[in-house]
């Protein structure tokens, strides 16, 4: 069996371009778009173009962290995909109308405080088996991995580590203790955004390794991965080029000529393939 996996920290929804002078209070307050030389930056919702690059993509399990919870049903409808939402940051009860509609008028004012979650969408044929939660911190923010089994039994966790590099260590070691043993002799892909570097983390990798056999960061300096145990990696995991999640300006007049390119999210997607032994072998 191959299975595809991508892995994005969706920003809460909002666009990051590459020219730092975009990023202005005008935008933030009155939500006016910013037009530099080769990009746009606008305040604006952009549910129809996340939703529109993630179906278009070749992926069998997406794990997307900061992702807006009001998105998570119409995202599964749009992917096609069972959906296993775990609720994080900054979701205050009681107000999470409130919190989407400000969300939606103006993205980059409430930014973070719109509410987070971390999404996991499963592609395979069937119902996704399990599901479980673990809290893994309260303070400074809530930080949460979900845990799903798959249709074949392969198990996967999603977590957002903590941005605090020492936190996101313990995190990531609690986080795979905990997965490794619900996921038992089952394969375990352990992913997301989390807040570490192999260059400045790398005892941490190296124990996830020895301790629980999860393998292959995606970068010396990236800090979005994709983990493997008793998986056989048949594409190692690469960043996304940066245009590979760019879409036009919907904020440009129609007949404005071509609209400038929208870099969606301040992270890049990661992407890898992985095989079950039997497969792997099979193909060689």
């Amino acid at each position: 069996m191959v299975v595809r996996a991508l892995s994005w920290n969706l920003f809460h929804g909002r666009d990051h371009p590459p020219e730092p002078e975009l990023l202005t209070w005008r935008s933030r307050l009155l939500g006016r778009t910013e037009r530099g030389a080769s990009h746009a930056q606008v305040n604006t919702d952009l549910a129809a173009q996340f939703e529109a690059v993630l179906a278009d993509a070749e992926w069998d399990v997406a794990l997307l962290q900061e992702c807006p919870p009001r998105w998570a049903e119409r995202l599964a409808v749009s992917c096609r995909a069972a959906p296993h939402l775990a609720l994080t940051s900054r979701n205050i009860f009681g107000a999470a109308r409130a919190q989407a509609a400000l969300a939606d008028r103006n993205p980059d004012l409430i930014a973070s405080w719109e509410g987070g979650s971390n999404l996991t969408l499963v592609r395979l044929a069937g119902p996704i088996a399990e599901r479980r939660h673990l809290r893994l911190a309260t303070r400074p923010e809530r930080r949460v991995m979900a845990f799903s089994r798959l249709p074949s039994g392969i198990c996967v966790a999603n977590l957002h580590a903590s941005a605090e590099r020492e936190r996101a260590e313990r995190e990531l070691i609690a986080a795979a203790r905990v997965a490794s043993e619900w996921a038992g002799p089952t394969p375990l892909l352990l992913g997301g955004d989390f807040n570490l570097r192999p260059a400045l983390s790398g005892h941490v990798f190296d124990r996830l390794e020895s301790e629980f056999g999860l393998r292959a960061p995606t970068g010396e300096r990236v800090i979005d991965h994709l983990l493997v145990a008793g998986l056989e990696i048949a594409e190692p995991a690469r960043q996304w080029p940066p245009e590979q999640r760019e879409v036009p300006d919907p904020t440009a007049a129609p007949d404005g000529g071509p609209a400038l390119p929208v870099r969606l999210s301040d992270h890049a997607p990661v992407a890898a393939r992985f095989a079950t032994p039997a497969v792997q072998s099979a193909a060689q």
